[in-house]
């Protein structure tokens, strides 16, 4: 898996007002690292740096350089403006490539299938993550999942998946992940009531009908003439 390196301050005068955005007009980025029976430390990241490392893909493994020695970690959240869409937190985990951990990976879809174009069916991507298990140092940035054997009959679920080597599935192996569907025509409107048989009524006997929809006496008599 593919490594970065960045430096990282220790950051003080937490609880101090204006603090935090005196660090961010500085283009850097308060954060927090923690895990590893380790006690949890603020430190302060360009902002560069940690939009690099997000570009790189999730789980992307991260060597801090800090005053008092190295840490490797993953981004582990990020906290975004909600006006800029600028990073205002990060916080990264504590990891050693000896270990095994649990992580959820993005799932990509590659290829297309033959009944897309033969039938018109629709791609439905059920499970867009999935948990994983293996080696800090295996873990993959994402899993590809190959859709070109894939038909309207067959989809695929988590356990179908090929992973890499050394990586084992956490998630549910009969959790859906993409299948394929096909539009129904709409049906044709429903026909109005038939009443081609019926006779229209005449001003002579439009309203003069019994409880039982027969003509009355006097209806018929005028009929008659």
């Amino acid at each position: 898996m593919e490594e970065m390196k960045i430096n990282a301050a220790i950051r003080t005068g937490e609880g101090v007002k204006g603090a935090l955005s005196k660090i961010r007009a500085e283009k850097n980025i308060p954060a927090v690292i923690y895990g590893g029976h380790k006690e949890p430390v603020s430190i302060t990241v360009s902002r560069k740096d940690l939009e690099q490392i997000m570009k790189a893909g999730k789980n992307t493994i991260v060597e801090i350089n800090m005053p008092d020695g190295k840490e490797q970690a993953l981004v582990k959240e990020v906290q975004f403006h909600v006006v800029t869409d600028l990073p205002i937190h990060a916080d990264f985990q504590r990891v050693s490539l000896k270990d095994k951990m649990n992580v959820v990976v993005p799932v990509k879809l590659v290829g297309e299938s033959p009944d897309v174009k033969a039938y018109g069916a629709m791609v439905e991507h059920i499970l867009r993550e999935i948990e994983v298990r293996a080696l800090v140092s295996k873990i993959p940035h994402e899993i590809e999942v190959d859709m070109t054997p894939m038909t309207i009959n067959t989809g695929i679920v988590a356990g179908d998946i090929k992973l890499p080597e050394g990586v084992e599935l956490i998630t549910d192996p009969q959790a859906p992940v993409v299948h394929l569907t096909i539009l129904k025509d709409e049906e044709p409107a429903a026909a109005p009531a038939a009443a081609a048989d019926a006779q229209p009524e005449s001003s002579s006997t439009k309203g003069k009908k019994d409880a039982d929809g027969n003509l009355t006496k006097n209806a018929e008599a005028a009929d008659k003439k």
